[in-house]
């Protein structure tokens, strides 16, 4: 099965608030996810971005591909560079 982390849409009309959320990535947009993971509040004056970094790192290490739009909300907060410095580490521990 292979897994997207993208946003599913809520709120009201011209007022939209997004979900940052696990999915098959053959399920539609607001359809079945498996795991939300964060919040995105683009409105919002600053916007607000929410995202549970542990969950996310590791739904990211089990191989979930982010859209473009959640790729730069991780990137925003902060969770795309600790993702690199956690392959980093991981790769220099030496096994046995």
């Amino acid at each position: 099965m292979a897994t997207r982390i993208r946003l599913k849409r809520i709120g009201a009309k011209k007022n939209p608030y997004y979900r940052v959320v696990v999915a098959d990535s053959r399920s539609p947009r607001d359809g079945r996810f498996i795991e939300e993971i964060g919040y995105y509040q683009p409105v919002a004056n600053p916007e607000v971005i929410k995202i549970n970094e542990e969950k996310a790192l590791g739904w990211l290490a089990k191989g979930a591909q982010p859209s473009d739009t959640v790729r730069a909300l991780l990137k925003k907060a902060g969770v795309w560079q600790k993702r690199h410095v956690r392959n980093e580490a991981e790769q220099q521990t030496p096994e046995g």
